[in-house]
């Protein structure tokens, strides 16, 4: 089966972001039994004369959806503010351009206060991948994104290093019988975790959340597809680190990444289809439709934000508590740290909602996790509190390939061979997270040194994803 079109390369052709191109993907999933090149072909002359494609039995809602797109007056949608504060970029030379576009359209929102572009920063929807938004008495669903509270967790055991070289199976056993992946897939029966988060009053906030509790419960403890993953590595500290009170030294640890799974998503995706409907901003900002914090539809989405989140935490927690009683090992430091979410915060002496879309909280001492790829290092950081930043950092090393490219332009054997190099067992993933998909990470803490300070570094083992290489459902 041809690679399909995705809604990036609409956009290259000039379609606008938003309902038009979801239309255009809807008719590119049934093909019509026309090729992937024909296809192309005929988005482009529909995009150049929808006139002539009205009647057309494949392309007429498209035709039509373009003429009505071309006919829209301004004072039918929110101004945006056509003098917007700049923001503060790190790495911008290593940024692309679509990143750099959609933090400027999110700096021209009228309830826009201050922005920051983090230095893996790469094109999302809405709001960049890597960006940061502070806005006035109002959220912006996909500001948060998608994976509502998506996070690292860290536990550092007081197992040295050796003795992971010298138990490696062992360890890839308890990796599998503790871990599961992939879109759709959670836990049946007996298997099924309890936890304290399933009572969760917020759950009973309307009939939408409280439908979303039973897939909850299935998923709660598992890690879904895309990138996440469950990884043991060792982390070295090249000093004591006091605050933590570890020696310096080399350790076992234990790093796992995911979000809040199905749940997260529906809930995504409901608020933002609610925000677009209550908030009219133009076609090149429709994705940043949002929700002021003093009406119904910001509360509830507000709460839900925060669902997710603490949904989220437990999912790491199930999986932290089940893989330190299988290893018996004592945990000497636990740290956590989350992204895609909003957070209310103080900003030169107003109180603001501090969208973070993969971007690492970095206040003064407040400690994090930034991951490079299944082969590169990651680091344990303790931030500077830099206010240009809005106190934030990186949230990895960023993707520099699409997953389309690099499905495209990576073979298998490309990716065997870098995990061989570098002496890392990988168990499921697909050629869209092999490591020459992402940036480099030490370019990507060399541009964040005003962010934060590096406490140790991670150096991954043994990694296991979604054997799919499938994305959240």
């Amino acid at each position: 089966m041809s690679t399909q079109i995705n809604g990036f390369e609409l956009m290259e052709l000039g379609f606008p972001e938003g309902k038009i191109i979801g239309i255009a993907l809807k008719i590119n999933s049934k093909r019509h039994g026309l090729k992937r090149d024909e296809m192309i072909t005929n988005f482009k002359s529909v995009l150049e004369t929808p006139e002539n494609y009205t009647d057309d039995a494949i392309f007429s809602k498209l035709a039509i959806a373009l003429i009505e797109k071309a006919n829209e007056k301004p004072e039918d949608f929110i101004t945006l503010n056509q003098n917007p504060n700049t923001y503060s970029a790190y790495g911008l030379e290593h940024i692309e351009d679509g990143a750099r576009k959609q933090m400027e359209v999110a700096m021209k929102l009228p309830v826009t206060v201050a922005g920051a572009l983090m230095p893996d920063a790469h094109q999302g929807y809405g709001l960049p991948i890597g960006g940061v938004l502070a806005t006035k008495n109002a959220i912006i669903p996909y500001g948060v994104g998608v994976d509502i509270g998506c996070r690292m967790a860290l536990s550092v055991y007081d197992i040295p290093e050796d003795f992971y070289f010298e138990n490696e199976a062992k360890f890839k056993r308890e990796l599998v019988a503790h871990s599961k992946f992939g879109a759709g897939h959670g836990f049946q029966g007996q298997y099924k975790s309890d936890h304290a988060i399933l009572e969760n009053n917020a759950f009973n906030m309307n009939p939408f959340v409280k439908n979303l509790k039973d897939k909850a419960w299935s998923q709660l403890g598992s890690s879904g597809g895309g990138n996440h993953f469950v990884e043991f590595g060792i982390m070295e500290f090249a000093k004591d680190d006091a605050v933590l009170n570890i020696p310096k030294g080399k350790y076992v640890a234990l790093l796992t990444h995911s979000g809040s799974r199905g749940m997260g998503a529906t809930i995504a995706g409901h608020y933002t289809k609610m925000a677009k409907e209550v908030c009219k901003l133009p076609e090149v900002a429709k994705n940043l439709a949002y929700l002021d914090m003093n009406s119904q539809l910001g509360q509830e989405y507000w709460m839900a934000m925060n669902l997710a989140g603490d949904y989220a935490s437990a999912c790491h927690e199930i999986i932290h508590n089940k893989m330190e009683k299988a290893l018996g090992a004592t945990i000497l430091a636990k740290v956590e740290n989350h992204h895609n979410f909003a957070w209310k915060e103080t900003w030169n002496g107003e109180e603001v909602i501090v969208h973070r879309k993969g971007a690492t909280p970095a206040g003064k001492g407040v400690m994090g996790i930034i991951p490079g790829s299944m082969t590169a290092p990651g680091f344990l950081v303790r931030g500077k509190g830099e206010e240009n930043a809005i106190n934030s950092a990186s949230h990895g090393a960023g993707r520099q390939m699409s997953r389309t490219q690099a499905i495209k332009n990576i073979t298998k054997t490309e990716m065997q061979s870098i995990l061989k190099d570098h002496g890392v067992t990988l168990i499921g993933a697909g050629l869209d997270e092999a490591p020459m998909a992402y940036k480099d990470i030490n370019q990507v803490m060399e541009a964040q040194q005003d962010l934060v300070d590096v406490v140790a570094k991670f150096t991954p083992k043994m990694v296991r994803m979604a054997d799919d290489g499938s994305r959240e459902d």
